[in-house]
């Protein structure tokens, strides 16, 4: 399990090329605290799993978690489309590449123990113009959450930007095991469909975070 404490995997983005295209990615099919790597660039991720060929890569800080309820190590609960996120344990947080772009807009969910940004750019690997930025607040146990039975990071937020000009990467800041994404969606200000939940997960359908296993002093994700 995960807790206040969590982080999300480092991002890169590689799309083929920019266009009205919504691409959401969640990261459903990899395996618990797997890279994500190339699983959405037509390769897989360091444990083999295969994904769609959406022209995003990740880089190597970008793990997989998944929910501790469903076999896995992440002490999450009511993530939007169940039963894996993205998160980072080391670096600075998640860097995406697209490298022929996108644009119109960006948007995710997430959960957070911690305050933390995201950053959009018109060139890869975090340079360039800044297109738009994030600010992400702490809500992971907003809403008198709780978990699905179990799971720290139990709220989850929607959160997105629309911004003029062609994006190429995207730089996921926070704490490293204090913060998840879930739905994260290139070409919309709103994030991706989402799974009906449960009653009891309603609140969780709200956000998207960075998710980890921890104390219940400082929770942490994994």
């Amino acid at each position: 399990m995960v807790g206040a404490g969590a982080a999300l995997s480092t991002c890169i983005l590689a799309a083929p090329k920019a266009d009205a295209a919504v691409v959401s990615l969640d990261f459903e099919g990899l395996q618990d605290s797997e890279q994500i790597l190339n699983f959405y660039n037509g390769g897989t991720g360091s444990l083999g799993s295969a994904g769609p060929n959406y022209g995003i890569s990740f880089g190597p800080d970008s793990l997989a978690l998944i929910d501790s309820d469903n076999g896995g190590s992440g002490n999450f609960a009511n993530e939007p489309t169940p039963n894996t996120i993205a998160f980072f344990l080391t670096g600075p947080g998640n860097l995406m590449n697209v490298a022929a772009g996108f644009d119109t807009g960006f948007s995710f969910y997430y959960s957070s123990s911690q305050a933390g940004s995201v950053t959009i750019f018109d060139g890869l690997n975090g340079t360039g113009t800044q297109l738009a930025q994030i600010n992400l607040g702490v809500n992971f146990r907003n809403n008198n959450c709780t978990g699905d039975p179990t799971g720290l990071f139990c709220n989850w937020d929607p959160i997105g930007v629309s911004f003029a000009g062609t994006a190429k990467s995207v730089l996921f800041g926070g704490v490293a095991n204090q913060v998840a994404f879930d739905s994260i969606t290139l070409g919309s200000n709103t994030p991706g469909p989402v799974s009906v939940p449960e009653p009891s997960s309603l609140f969780g359908l709200l956000a998207v975070g960075f998710l980890g296993v921890g104390s219940v002093l400082k929770p942490k994700l994994k």
